[in-house]
């Protein structure tokens, strides 16, 4: 192999190894332990995977269904259970072996409610203590000393840079626990009635379902809007489905992440919406052609018309259709043999909802939640190693 082909060869391997083994995804480690399915979904829901997702050293201590039902029985507002979970992830890397080894016995180590600026004082430090019989204690730093956790097990661990630990109870914290006031929202559906979306936002408004789209705002939203002449000729269709899945239908038409429009354009892919649950999935794909950015939901392809506002954390697009969901309509293939190419693979059925079969799984999903909380692209680690890399090679050369 000549030396200009090694020293690339080495330049790319070094590179690649460096990104993979510095990506981690805290949606998808939780995913493979179904004990702790109620904890993720918090995760994302109050948008700490994304943040999580973001950090390069950190260390999240799990609670498994059993210590989640303990804490939403305390019926926090969802603001409030976002600072009770963000006392639970550590700005700092804690394995196993390294819970054993603190020096003096005990450390104090701040997490991502301190971190925020969102605690009073040190409030958002966590004591780590070494107990007798090889246990391991967990308690907030304002909480008069007492360790409400114990470490239970090691969930995965990526040295230095991700460990997932389990502990027994969620934290104490009366400064986490404190009633938080929401922050000012900006009025939604007014912003779509007075530019051409008022018809969707009248359904967002008499279904409830705005009431999500709020709660969404803070920590992100991108809200697709059909225009109003695109509602009055749906309407017929909507006035045929039960309450339950036109509350699914509107939600399908938010995603509880900003997406701006270059977004959009560079991570083409499964999106979840705010009506994803679970095994109903109520997603759809982005693609784009050049400048021309769509939405295609396997039943019908919206195409995006306009912006109706842009100020981050909020996004909302003018799109040309009611974007309608497989879990709700029934896509037809289009007729191999026709001797004309379809623009589009599939045609809504015309006698609108189908019945409640289930839908076919798409592998592809999987894959949605790496787009969302920020692993996919390169940041600038990824960058700077590229540079190193190249300096590598050139003195091989």
């Amino acid at each position: 192999m000549a030396p200009a082909t090694t020293a690339l060869f080495l330049s790319l391997s070094l590179f690649l190894l460096f990104s993979a083994s510095n990506a981690h995804n805290i949606t998808r480690i939780l995913a493979k332990h179904p004990e702790f399915s109620t904890f993720n979904h918090y995760l994302t829901v109050t948008h700490l995977a994304a943040e999580i997702n973001r950090r390069e050293t950190i260390t999240v201590l799990a609670l498994n269904n059993a210590a989640m039902s303990s804490l939403l029985s305390k019926q926090l507002p969802l603001y409030t259970l976002k600072n009770v979970l963000s006392l639970h992830v550590l700005v700092d890397y804690f394995g196993s072996k390294k819970l054993h080894q603190i020096t003096n016995g005990t450390a104090l180590t701040s997490t991502m409610f301190q971190a925020t600026g969102a605690a009073p004082g040190s409030s958002g430090y966590i004591n780590i203590t070494d107990l007798k019989g090889g246990k391991v204690g967990f308690g907030a730093e304002n909480n008069d000393g007492k360790l409400d956790a114990v470490y239970v097990k090691a969930v995965e661990e990526l040295p230095y840079n991700i460990s997932v630990l389990q502990i027994s109870q969620p934290l104490n914290s009366a400064e986490a626990e404190a009633p938080t006031a929401e922050p000012s929202q900006v009025n939604l559906t007014a912003i779509m009635s007075k530019q051409g979306c008022k018809a969707f936002a009248d359904l967002l408004i008499s279904s409830g379902a705005d009431a999500t789209f709020n709660q969404n705002i803070d920590g992100g939203l991108t809200v697709f809007c059909p225009t109003d002449p695109v509602i009055k000729d749906f309407m017929p269709k909507y006035k045929n489905l039960t309450a339950s899945k036109k509350m699914s239908l509107l939600l399908y038409h938010g995603v509880p992440v900003y997406q701006s429009m270059q977004m959009l354009k560079t991570n083409n892919g499964i999106m979840n919406t705010l009506a994803t649950d679970g095994a109903n999935k109520y997603d759809f794909t982005i693609q784009n052609d050049g400048e021309v950015v769509t939405l295609e939901t396997k039943v019908v392809t919206a195409k995006i018309t306009g912006t109706l506002k842009d100020e981050e954390p909020l996004i909302v697009y003018k799109i040309n259709k009611v974007l309608l969901p497989t879990e709700l309509y029934k896509p037809v293939e289009a007729p191999a043999e026709s001797p004309k190419p379809s623009k589009s693979k599939h045609k809504v059925v015309a006698d609108g909802p189908q019945s409640d079969a289930p839908a076919e799984s798409d592998p592809a999903a999987d894959q949605t939640a790496d787009n969302q909380n920020g692993v996919a692209g390169l940041d600038g680690r990824g960058l700077l190693m590229v540079l190193v890399s190249l300096c590598i090679g050139v003195l091989l050369i």
